[in-house]
């Protein structure tokens, strides 16, 4: 079975700690050919992570629930002229 990151974002702890959470994209073999993919979450330290619901998730180890984090917007820089 092999994992590929196919995604990381910032998740925030009720203390107020970052936690940096790595998504990774598994594909599971089966007999048939017909393997699946399962989406895991681990810590950037590689602690495992479980999702409970879309932007909520526990570490596994410590029982530590974790909020992830509204992704920065980009937006086009203003255009500034000197005078």
């Amino acid at each position: 079975m092999a994992a590929v990151l196919v995604g990381q974002f910032h998740a925030r702890d009720a203390e107020g700690r970052v936690y940096s959470v790595h998504e990774f994209q598994e594909s599971e073999p089966s007999p048939d050919g017909s393997g699946k993919d399962v989406v895991t979450y681990k810590l950037a330290i590689g602690d495992r992570v479980s999702k409970l619901d879309e932007d909520r998730f526990i570490l596994v180890q410590s029982g530590i629930e974790l909020k992830r984090e509204a992704a920065p917007s980009i937006s086009e820089p203003e255009t500034q002229i000197a005078l």
